[in-house]
C-alpha cells in the first residue's frame, strides 16, 4: 500500500514538471508566432511523441530494467503532463505492432472524432446552462 502511494507521488511530481514545461512552450509559441495557429500544442505533441518513443524504446530494448517509479515518473508523469497525445500515440503503436491494424484504426478514429465531439457537447451544455 505504501509503495503504491509513492508511485502516485512520483506521477504527481512528474506531471507538474511536464505541465509547467507545456505551459512554457505555449507561452513561448504565443510570443513568437501569435494566437493565429496553435504551434505550441503541435510542438508539444510532436516532441512528446518523440520522447515517448525514446523512453518506451529504452524500456523495451535495454537489458537492464528501470524500476516502476522511474518509468511512471517519466512516462505518465513528465510526458503525460507535457502531452497526453504521446500516450495516445504509444497505445496506437502498440496495437499496430501487435498486428491489430483494424483495432488501431478504430481507436484512432474513435479517439479523435469522439473527443472532438465531446468537446463540442461540453461547449453546447455550458452555452445552454450559462447563456
Amino acid at each position: 500500500m505504501l509503495q503504491s502511494f509513492w508511485l502516485y507521488v512520483w506521477v504527481f511530481i512528474g506531471g507538474g514538471i511536464g505541465s509547467a514545461l507545456r505551459y512554457g512552450v505555449s507561452r513561448a509559441s504565443f510570443a513568437l508566432i501569435g494566437p493565429s495557429f496553435p504551434a505550441g500544442t503541435l510542438f508539444v505533441n510532436i516532441v512528446g511523441c518523440l520522447f515517448m518513443g525514446l523512453v518506451a524504446g529504452w524500456f523495451a530494448y535495454r537489458e537492464v530494467g528501470m524500476d516502476q517509479s522511474t518509468k511512471l515518473f517519466l512516462t505518465t508523469g513528465i510526458l503525460g503532463g507535457f502531452t497526453t497525445f504521446s500516450a495516445f500515440a504509444l497505445d496506437t503503436a502498440v496495437l499496430w505492432q501487435r498486428g491489430e491494424m483494424l483495432t488501431a484504426g478504430l481507436y484512432v478514429s474513435a479517439s479523435v472524432i469522439v473527443s472532438i465531439a465531446s468537446l463540442f457537447a461540453g461547449l453546447a451544455i455550458m452555452r445552454m446552462v450559462l447563456v
